[in-house]
């Protein structure tokens, strides 16, 4: 198949897979209620219990962000498994679609539902009390940082897709993904959590990428965060991309 097939064939795969999200009505609203139920749950319940030097509302948004994008990609790891458990991939391939073509349809709508979270995030962030004294260019960066690590996110689920058995498996084995926020710097700082377990989240992606974001939104130096984060974020995305391959073309042999 031309690159011109693979081109037109994968804006079908990502509307198909947005079709789909819609179309799952319980998961849709899901989807919109929780950044929103997360982020006002941590700001209001435990927000006032919680020393972090400034408003905890200001601390904690990059930290929601990231654990929606960890639930978003638990989604998409159960779609790519549930495709792969249904005769549909075979007829995908049967018209000529690509592999490539499929995962990356799920890719990109992984990375336009967490969009959408992120715009409904920070538009009730703001309601709430939210202030960032960042410029443009902080916010670009910041958003770059995110973008960046939410496609590596959504990667590594499709891969995970790949590699379970079934969509059931598939949702417990990307529950870590949705973990890692917790035990990083998205709720709290660092020194408030026991010496072993600092070491882990001091050196954790997410803490990475949560620092990077938290300082540029704030308006202050992130030094290397961000070029750490992206880093991650990089090296995440091309492993997902080479084992999920790998397993796609295992699953899918004949």
């Amino acid at each position: 198949m031309s690159d011109l097939a693979l081109t037109r064939d994968v804006p079908t795969m990502v509307g198909r897979d947005l079709r789909m999200s819609v179309r799952n009505v319980d998961g849709f609203i899901t989807a919109i209620a929780l950044p929103v139920m997360l982020l006002l749950m941590f700001v209001y319940l435990f927000g006032g219990a919680i020393n972090t030097g400034t408003t905890y509302v200001d601390y904690v948004v990059p930290g929601v962000l990231l654990v929606c994008a960890g639930f978003g990609a638990a989604t998409t790891a159960m779609s790519v498994a549930r495709d792969l458990e249904s005769s549909i991939v075979d007829r995908f391939r049967s018209m000529d679609v690509r592999g490539e073509s499929w995962l990356a349809g799920h890719v990109v709508a992984s990375v336009a539902r967490n969009l959408f979270s992120t715009v409904l995030v920070f538009a009730v962030a703001f309601a709430i009390g939210f202030r960032s004294h960042a410029d443009a260019l902080h916010w670009l960066v910041a958003l770059a940082v995110l973008s960046a690590f939410v496609v590596a996110l959504s990667f590594l689920a499709a891969a995970i897709g790949t590699l379970a058995m079934s969509s059931e498996s598939a949702n417990g084995m990307s529950f870590a993904i949705s973990f890692l926020a917790y035990p990083s710097s998205a709720f709290v700082p660092l020194p408030t959590m026991p010496s072993w377990l600092q070491d882990f989240a001091r050196n954790q992606p997410e803490t990475l990428v949560i620092d990077a974001i938290r300082d540029l939104l704030n308006g202050t130096p992130a030094g290397s965060a961000v070029w750490i984060a992206l880093l991650w974020s990089v090296g995440i995305a091309l492993a997902s991309i080479i084992v999920g391959g790998i397993f796609y073309r295992r699953r899918t042999a004949r």
